[in-house]
């Protein structure tokens, strides 16, 4: 069975998974790691949640995994309207793996389409700042455009407020510059997080888990890095973390540019992988159609070239 301590580096890509409703994402997003040459490993964080047919799958394919806490803030907080949050607090967790030098944390709906090892080497505070620099972590902006108008919501995540909007008249510095981090309303998005572990970092982390504070974020991890770390975080390029509805004419199209996509994080309902087995049961008729979002092609491409190439090594399970 692989075991993360079987691992020589201490350079790794991270993603968490609770439960089997990601898990041919994460499988995916494996896949596009490896096929985009990437030199270092993803290791699955499980939760206790997490099933023995999900741990069979990981096992399988060679997958290293490693066992986490599931997090959650001492003061409850209602994610009703969005259930994912409940599970995003544990996306906190490499912050606390210290036996690494760098770990990147990914969401399972992702996937590479070009090599980004880059992130291996971005400057970062040393470890033994513990928190306190400017340099704490690196992420992509969160669009707070709230292009689908979703009422729950807060009502100043509106496009005057995003810092997307910003970089719309300079598209060409928006590929490789990010806008600076307390730009619109400051918030990274949790999808893709550059760390150095430090215990001192994380204790931060942990302690306003612990206050009250954490009952007033819509937005789980990402609205408590945004908070605590205000300003003190490292705003990398959208390319690294391509929410797909930045893509949609009129969100921020004006700095898209798929040739330059090195990493599209399908965030939102439904899901590639939604489409892709509901098609394999011929559920989809030509009304849904029209209503795909062009890049689930993208992963979906992966996804069945995955299938193949696993087809061939005698490997046929349900993910």
């Amino acid at each position: 069975m692989p075991c993360f301590s079987q691992l020589p580096s201490r350079t790794i890509w991270t993603t968490l998974i609770t439960n089997t409703n990601y898990l041919s994402g994460l499988l995916t997003l494996d896949y596009s790691l490896k096929k985009v040459g990437s030199k270092y490993p993803l290791i699955a964080l499980y939760t206790d949640a997490f099933p023995a047919e999900g741990h069979a799958a990981l096992d399988a394919r060679g997958i290293l995994k490693r066992h986490v806490p599931y997090l959650l803030p001492s003061v409850s907080k209602d994610y009703t309207n969005d259930v994912r949050f409940y599970d995003c607090w544990s996306k906190l967790t490499p912050f606390s793996l210290v036996e690494y030098d760098r770990v990147v944390q990914l969401d399972s709906d992702m996937v590479a389409l070009q090599n980004m090892d880059e992130l291996m080497d971005l400057e970062l505070d040393a470890p033994e700042l513990d928190g306190t620099g400017n340099r704490v972590f690196a992420a992509s902006h969160a669009c707070v455009c709230n292009p689908l108008q979703k009422a729950h919501y807060p009502k100043d995540w509106i496009p005057a407020n995003c810092a997307f909007t910003t970089q719309h008249n300079d598209p060409e510095s928006a590929q490789t510059t990010g806008a600076p981090p307390t730009a619109g309303l400051g918030m990274p998005n949790g999808g893709l997080q550059v760390v150095n572990p430090s215990k001192g970092t994380y204790d931060k982390i942990s302690a306003q888990l612990a206050s009250s504070t954490a009952s007033n974020y819509d937005f789980a991890d990402q609205s408590l890095l945004g908070d605590v770390f205000n300003g003190r975080w490292v705003a990398i390029p959208y390319i690294y973390n391509a929410l797909k509805t930045l893509r949609w004419k009129g969100v921020h199209d004006a700095i898209w540019r798929d040739e330059n996509v090195k990493n599209v994080h399908y965030i939102l309902s439904p899901k590639p992988w939604d489409e892709w087995h509901a098609q394999q049961r011929g559920e989809q008729g030509q009304d849904s159609e029209k209503n795909k979002d062009p890049s689930h092609a993208w992963w979906i491409s992966l996804n069945e070239e995955r299938i193949e190439a696993e087809k061939a090594q005698g490997l046929n399970d349900r993910f």
